[in-house]
């Protein structure tokens, strides 16, 4: 009995070993350094920007507000903690924009969004939600800024 109970527990065993992959190009200095955990991903928080309740057609409000909310974009970017950003096309659903943050928390998001004069004055609303995705994603934005020609 005792042999048949070693023999069950060692193809387990293998059976185990034989279903992980290794990866051979791990780095780990990069995995620590991106904040990665053994699959080399992360939480962020996923921020959907929609359109809010203040309608104000005041444009020198709207246009200070959205310059405002440009600059703290580009202030958070430089900070590392939004490196995914970009507005949507026309739609039904009144999304605006999403932003990708850093950050492991909803706490930790709405702290940032409220330094955002346009979420502030209520021109945008945040709908934030916990994010899974690859501890990498900070990564692209060395790249994004050697591709483009003129800030929009």
């Amino acid at each position: 009995m005792k042999s048949i109970i070693i023999f069950i527990i060692s193809i387990l065993i293998s059976t185990t070993a034989w279903g992980q992959i290794s990866n051979s190009a791990f780095d780990q200095t990069l995995s620590d350094k991106l904040g990665a955990d053994q699959f080399g991903m992360k939480m962020y928080v996923f921020v959907i920007l929609k359109t809010g309740d203040n309608k104000t057609q005041e444009k020198s409000f709207t246009d200070s507000c959205f310059a405002g909310h440009m600059a703290n974009m580009e202030r958070l970017s430089k900070a590392n903690q939004l490196i995914v950003a970009g507005p949507f096309g026309k739609n039904e659903a009144d999304f605006r924009g999403l932003f990708i943050l850093n950050v492991k928390t909803i706490k930790e998001a709405s702290t940032l969004l409220e330094t955002d004069p346009a979420i502030k004055s209520n021109l945008l609303k945040a709908e934030l939600y916990p994010w899974y995705g690859s501890a990498a994603l900070p990564e692209y934005l060395d790249a994004h800024n050697k591709i483009w020609k003129t800030k929009p």
